[in-house]
């Protein structure tokens, strides 16, 4: 009843309100004065849109005022003119975000979620609503619930699944990696990685499985698990060599399973270090470093007076590096860091009579250089074995200007290293420094052994151009039509003449100038892969082999950042799903 009065009211109102002759403003378009007997009343200013009475005293900043606050999509319309329309409430207060916009948002946060390793609960965290409602412009942007980012993982990573699936059936020979992880929450996963050569020559890599195990450990249910992953991906004819550390049940998981087995030489590497620092004069050494370290990272106060040392020497402030058994390299980092701040460990510390010690301790500086490159994964690191082997070796050799503690830790580091090289797939490994262009003078090879390497080269097409023949034979119902021929012996002489073919293409390869050391294999291969059509899918399959199964431990880096303490019940689909994403996403950018 009120309402309909006060309606009637501003009507009667708007009725009695003459338009104004003061054209000269755009403020006028929405305000007039009031009728009386005929004459107008110049008074006060009536809005015709909510018809408050305003005070008119010659000029129109309060009318424009009244616009600004009380009417503000008029006020728009007053200042950029009358030909824009009038704005509505949502520009006001920031327009909504059309429907296509919104799926863009969500995709993209799902994909952040899964590359980054962050939890899915992160949607419902007031600030980023906050950072989302002002990057949308739109107050009225809702967050995408938790189930609906968790579906939206799991349909990209059965894009991306897709898409692996369909550049690994394309791949001539694929190689994999595999390790066992155990979470916070005590649960066993296997990882495994995959490593192609494409038709381009391009190297790839990328995870494979995360895959929940309940079983032990034994060499049977490893191969089984191994055998299970590959049936998955539809890879039974495709896999060549399998890449583990040299822990025993993986070795004899791998002598079960119809692949070549490749130790982890960086494992390798990593034990003999290990073996020669024990019972050594380092050892001793060593052992002060750590407490000298511990008196350090146990105490800020400590701390805070070596910082003040550091600056006073005109030092940056870095705290010591404390090595780790399980830590690669975490030795020689402990090392550096001490001799890094050797003058303001003097100053604090009374005695540091070892420091001169650690100066040797570089040696193993080509240890480290080795790891980190035999463990890459974007580049041909199996060829590279032998040749880095070789020029270890040459360091560690002994001579008669080295202290007597430095001639022990050589010695024994070269009959270690010797011992598990004779554990390791050295002939696999030949064949790959072979078909290397970087490598293939074999110097890296004693001289006698280097004409065996050549002819196993031969021997391998020759085997498998009959095993092919053989195949071919057996899938054909008819049986082969017999060539006319004048001479009985005719098909011996065909024989002949192919092997005589695989022997010369193996020839021309030999003949062919070795390349830098620099230089990338795959490229000269990409150019050369015509000339030399029966050994480039070999150089492809022995080529995109792994040196070290440094790639799972890279994997479980990932696992590590999901699953964590507070997300210790993840479900074992999720965190295959988020791990291989997340693996698969970051390899894309």
């Amino acid at each position: 009843m009120y309402d309909q009065e006060l309606k009637n009211r501003r009507s009667r109102l708007k009725a009695n309100i003459g338009s104004s002759l003061r054209n000269k403003s755009a403020v006028w378009k929405y305000f007039g004065f009031r009728r009386k007997a005929g004459s107008t009343d110049n008074t006060d200013a009536i809005c015709k849109q909510c018809c408050y009475k305003i005070r008119y005293s010659g000029n129109t900043t309060n009318l424009s005022q009244h616009l600004k606050i009380v009417n503000l999509s008029n006020y728009i319309l007053v200042s950029f003119g009358a030909r824009l329309r009038q704005t509505t409430l949502n520009a006001v207060f920031g327009r909504s975000t059309d429907k296509q916009k919104q799926e863009k948002l969500t995709n993209a946060m799902a994909k952040w979620i899964a590359t980054d390793c962050r939890p899915i609960s992160v949607v419902e965290d007031v600030g980023l609503k906050n950072i989302m409602r002002i990057a949308t412009n739109d107050s009225s942007y809702e967050m995408p619930s938790r189930r609906t980012i968790s579906r939206r993982i799991n349909e990209l990573y059965e894009k991306e699944r897709t898409e692996k699936a369909a550049t690994l059936q394309r791949a001539p020979a694929v190689a994999l990696t595999g390790d066992y992880w155990t979470s916070l929450g005590n649960h066993n996963y296997l990882g495994v990685t995959a490593h192609y050569i494409d038709e381009k020559w391009a190297l790839h890599s990328h995870a494979l499985s995360v895959m929940k195990t309940e079983e032990r450990h034994f060499a049977e249910i490893c191969a089984g698990h191994f055998t299970e992953v590959v049936q998955q991906w539809d890879l039974s004819d495709k896999v060549t060599t399998l890449s583990t550390d040299s822990a025993r049940n993986m070795i004899a998981a791998a002598r079960q399973l119809p692949f070549d087995h490749i130790p982890c030489f960086a494992h390798s590497l990593q034990r003999s270090v290990t073996v020669s620092l024990h019972n050594s004069a380092f050892d001793n050494v060593l052992a002060k470093c750590r407490k000298v370290v511990g008196h350090f990272k146990h105490s800020p106060a400590n701390a805070s007076e070596l910082e003040q040392k550091q600056v006073e020497h005109g030092q940056k402030k870095e705290a010591l590096m404390q090595d780790v058994p399980t830590r690669w390299n975490s030795t020689l980092d402990m090392v550096k860091s001490i001799r890094r701040n050797e003058q303001p460990l003097r100053d604090v510390l009374s005695t540091m009579n070892a420091i001169y010690f650690l100066t040797e301790m570089e040696l193993i500086f080509c240890c480290r250089y080795l790891t980190e490159l035999l463990g890459g994964e974007k580049y041909v690191s199996c060829s590279v074995v032998l040749p880095a082997f070789c020029h270890l070796s040459r360091v560690m050799e002994s001579s008669d200007d080295d202290p007597a503690y430095v001639a022990k830790f050589k010695s024994t580091f070269r009959e270690d290293l010797e011992t598990r090289k004779g554990n390791a797939n050295i002939a696999y490994l030949k064949i790959a420094t072979a078909l290397d262009p970087r490598f293939k003078d074999l110097k890296c090879i004693p001289r006698a052994e280097r004409s065996e390497v050549w002819a196993s080269i031969t021997d391998l097409i020759k085997k498998e151009r009959i095993t092919a023949e053989k195949v071919v034979e057996e899938k054909t119902s008819e049986p082969p039509k017999k060539k006319l021929t004048l001479l009985p012996a005719s098909s011996a002489s065909d024989s002949e003449e192919e092997e005589d073919s695989i022997e010369n293409s193996v020839h021309r390869y030999k003949a062919e100038p070795a390349i830098s050391s620099d230089s990338c294999p795959l490229e000269w291969w990409s150019k050369h892969a015509g000339s030399h059509s029966r050994l480039a899918p070999y150089a492809q399959k022995y080529l995109a082999t792994p040196a070290t199964s440094v790639p799972c431990e890279r994997l479980f880096s990932v696992a590590g950042h999901i699953v964590q303490k507070k997300r210790a019940s993840l479900s074992s689909e999720n965190v295959n799903n988020l791990v291989c994403l997340s693996n698969w996403l970051s390899a894309e950018e």
